[in-house]
């Protein structure tokens, strides 16, 4: 690779103290992009993430969550209570560009690697810092974990139908989205060294992601009394959005229907006289929602998802078959961003996984070693730096 073709962040070195989702999803966010991540560990088991298991599959020893968040990255195993490797760890910081941690508030203090003390120990460092709820308040104290952020933020209350309650996202929504939020940061701030020779801190927290990912309805919130939203009963798939909008059975799958027209859709699904009374009443596509996609539903259940696309989008009706993950994989549309990789390691480790979402001057960045063994870059790190 020459420099003309290089990722943007080639040559910088991201140290990465955190652990579970977050900090490492930020690091993979670098690494996809050019930079090179040293993975600090605990000699004795490493990221805990190793250990949290999605399913009963385990490939060389680690969970496949611990695999797919840490592919490419190098494991420098550290004993934060050892006064030996302690020194080596901040020899190695002294030399980096990007430090990461997403330790609880109070733990990184005591360790005397908080952003003063790191920013003494190289003044050009990018330091990032994830925490559950940010650094002061009655939260602070409260394990920083995905479910219990979704819970305190409002966000489960935009899903599911009216009837259901609080639903959660079936994702790690807090962890991914304050991972990217810092990774923004970090970029930001490692422009801003570009300028100004010096460093910055950059500090995000599960909450603050979340509310930022609420930023549309949350306004809408905010500026209208205050009022809480309130989901469709039937078939909801935005609090705020009127009929159709929602995901329909049809005789072989579902279409989901997104913002249309009643008077436009009408016609197409043969529903004039059904829908005659709501069609010149736009109030009313909110108002009774419920009522107009019962009707919808009822129709689009009677023939193939194949047979409304054929209908649907020559009118530029807004929709969608809806997929599960083998039919995306199989898909010619996801075949045509090769998005997936397969990566591998020395004791026969091999991996199938995604890549990056990024292009970069027409070209998706792929790397080619699965998630390190604990310590396994240790001696050569070590010998590297002169630690």
């Amino acid at each position: 690779m020459t420099a003309d073709n290089a990722p943007p962040l080639a040559g910088l070195v991201v140290v990465d103290m955190s652990q579970f989702l977050s900090g490492p999803y930020c690091s993979l966010r670098l690494l996809d992009l050019g930079a090179r991540v040293i993975k600090i560990e605990r000699p004795d088991g490493g990221d805990l993430s190793r250990r949290l298991y999605l399913s009963d599959t385990e490939i060389g020893g680690d969970s496949t969550i611990f695999h797919a968040i840490n592919r490419g990255k190098e494991s420098f195993a550290v004993d934060l209570k050892d006064e030996a490797d302690m020194a080596a760890l901040k020899s190695l910081i002294a030399k980096a560009d990007v430090l990461i941690q997403n330790f609880r508030p109070g733990v990184i203090e005591r360790l005397g690697l908080d952003y003063a003390k790191a920013s003494e120990i190289n003044p050009r460092l990018v330091y990032a810092s994830i925490s559950g709820y940010g650094e002061d308040g009655p939260w602070v104290k409260r394990p920083g974990q995905d479910l219990l952020a979704q819970a305190r933020s409002g966000v489960m209350w935009l899903n599911g139908d009216e009837d259901q309650g609080p639903v959660p996202f079936g994702l790690a929504i807090a962890d991914m989205l304050a991972g990217a939020a810092a990774c923004q940061g970090i970029l930001a701030a490692l422009v801003r060294r570009g300028v100004t020779g010096r460093g910055g801190l950059v500090e995000t927290s599960l909450l603050e992601a979340l509310v930022d990912f609420q930023f549309e309805v949350l306004t809408t919130h905010l500026n209208d009394s205050r009022r809480l939203p309130r989901r469709s009963s039937f078939r909801s798939a935005h609090a705020y959005l009127a009929a159709p909008y929602g995901v329909y059975p049809a005789r072989d799958g579902f279409l989901a229907l997104a913002m249309t027209p009643i008077p436009k859709l009408a016609p197409l699904l043969g529903l004039e006289k059904e829908l005659a009374d709501y069609s010149e009443k736009p109030a009313t596509w909110f108002s009774a929602r419920d009522e107009i996609k019962a009707i919808i539903a009822q129709r689009i259940a009677s023939e193939t998802v194949d047979h409304w696309l054929s209908v649907l989008e020559p009118a530029d009706i807004w929709c969608a078959r809806v997929l599960n993950w083998s039919e995306l994989i199989q898909h010619d549309g996801f075949k045509l961003l090769d998005m997936l990789q397969t990566v591998t390691r020395e004791d026969n480790v091999s991996i199938d996984t995604t890549s990056s979402p990024l292009r970069i001057d027409g070209r998706r960045n792929k790397v080619k070693h699965a998630a390190p063994r604990i310590g396994e870059h240790s001696d050569r790190i070590r010998k590297e730096f002169a630690l």
